[in-house]
């Protein structure tokens, strides 16, 4: 009998594909409130538990606005990249665009930039910079 991966959905195709499980606050208070809810009121959850339960929810709170500030800081830096690019010689080897020519213009496909390359025979559009492997002077 097969058994799937946790957080993996399987395709028509027979793949499978990568399911988003994270944890949200909203979630996470949910699960605090039903404990609440539902716990022995002969035994209720003892203090030093339940503070300790609200830091690691303070914590994972600032972890996550943490998480979002860095992958701002990640695009902003990608773009800086990208603009720093234009007027300079590149040297492109992607999966299906190879060459060499001058960075002519940046544009963002869902703000991922996107370098235009002009070279001597022809113009590379949509080139990712991943693709850049060699930057001239």
């Amino acid at each position: 009998m097969p058994i799937d991966a946790i957080g993996v959905l399987p395709t028509a195709s027979g793949g499978v594909t990568a399911v988003d499980r994270t944890i949200k606050q909203e979630d996470f208070l949910r699960i605090l409130l039903t404990q609440l809810r539902f716990q022995d009121p002969l035994e209720p959850v003892d203090n030093r538990e339940f503070i300790a339960q609200l830091a690691q929810f303070s914590a994972l709170e600032i972890n996550r606005q943490q998480s979002e500030k860095v992958d701002t800081l990640l695009t902003i830096e990608n773009a800086n990249q990208a603009l720093a690019l234009v007027g300079r010689n590149v040297e492109v080897r992607g999966a299906e665009q190879v060459g060499t020519g001058a960075v002519t213009a940046v544009t963002f496909t869902n703000g991922e930039p996107r370098l235009t390359v002009s070279t001597a025979t022809t113009t590379l559009v949509d080139v990712r910079l991943s693709s850049v492997v060699l930057v001239q002077r």
